[in-house]
């Protein structure tokens, strides 16, 4: 699932691209990705882009008479810049928005149809599809350390829980941990002060140098085929059985539902390899059985089924 680094260079990418431009027309392939009807998705065209924000890990494209058009690509959903009028892939094509300078399209490479497209009108209805989860990188340490300890959970679903802490997935809650030298099935109520702020510390660190880094990767280009959970790079995210750069020690995971961790037993569980078994007990009631379950916490009635 594309996280906060990798959201925020796709705004900035098509902030290039199309801010100021016109949206020509919306061509959509897949009819489940649309996932509202009022205003209708035709209300788009014909009306120009005057912001491109980022709302937790979705992508939104502020147009004319305070309509807001609302990407949620999910785990599977990519955006691809290609020539105007670009036909929409076949098997992997759910939509395109043609503008003067191009199109973009909207892809999704899963079977499962997570991926979403809103089209609302208002502040108001878009305040709808926050979270309420705490922008870390604006946020102070005290502010930090009060979303955290809010309710008691282990680190690694705090990390991810989008009504706790805004933009962060499985990939960056890896590396965070693991920058911070934490377990990720330590509780946060067990957290000592000095936990809490090595743990702010890494989650700050780790988004903004890879935010620097994918920037600097991406240029003047657009991510096409850059976004990926799996990164050239990373400690110990999708390099299981991988030597740890720090220690040496082979990378670790748990596996619960859709969830993958890895860690380093060496650098953050203290020699104690951390079994599957033991840690679905732990988490039985603490972890979502799915991906959708945690995306749709608390979410507004127009977002259920993603």
């Amino acid at each position: 699932m594309p996280e906060l680094p990798d959201v925020v260079v796709y705004v900035e990418a098509l902030e290039r691209r199309v801010l100021g431009a016109t949206l020509e027309r919306v061509r959509v392939a897949s009819p489940f990705v649309l996932r509202s009807a009022d205003p209708p998705i035709g209300a788009a065209e014909g009306k120009a882009v005057r912001g491109l924000r980022r709302l937790g890990k979705r992508i939104v494209l502020c147009l004319d008479d305070d309509l807001f058009l609302v990407l949620h690509l999910m785990i599977a959903g990519r955006l691809a810049w290609a020539a105007r009028g670009a036909g929409i892939p076949g098997r992997v094509g759910l939509a395109a928005f043609d503008f003067p300078t191009g199109t973009l399209l909207f892809r999704e490479a899963s079977t499962k149809k997570r991926a979403s497209i809103h089209l609302v009108r208002g502040e108001g209805a878009l305040a709808e599809f926050d979270r309420g989860g705490l922008e870390v990188l604006d946020a102070t340490l005290a502010e930090f350390q009060a979303a955290l300890t809010r309710e008691n959970h282990t680190i690694k679903r705090a990390l991810t829980d989008p009504t706790i802490l805004s933009g962060i997935g499985n990939a960056y809650s890896d590396e965070i941990l693991h920058r911070a030298r934490l377990s990720p099935v330590k509780l946060t109520s067990r957290l000592t002060a000095d936990e809490v702020e090595a743990l702010f510390a890494a989650v700050t660190g780790v988004l903004r140098e890879w935010t620097d880094r994918l920037r600097q990767e991406t240029g003047d280009a657009f991510p096409n085929q850059g976004v990926t959970a799996f990164r050239e790079g990373m400690a110990v995210h999708g390099r299981y059985k991988q030597p740890c750069p720090v220690c040496g020690s082979p990378v670790q995971r748990i596996v619960r539902g859709d969830h993958e961790t890895n860690y380093c037993v060496t650098c953050q569980t203290g020699g104690k390899l951390l079994a599957d078994r033991a840690l679905s007990r732990l988490l039985k009631g603490d972890w979502p059985k799915t991906l959708e379950e945690m995306e749709e916490r608390r979410s507004p009635p127009r977002d259920r089924g993603e």
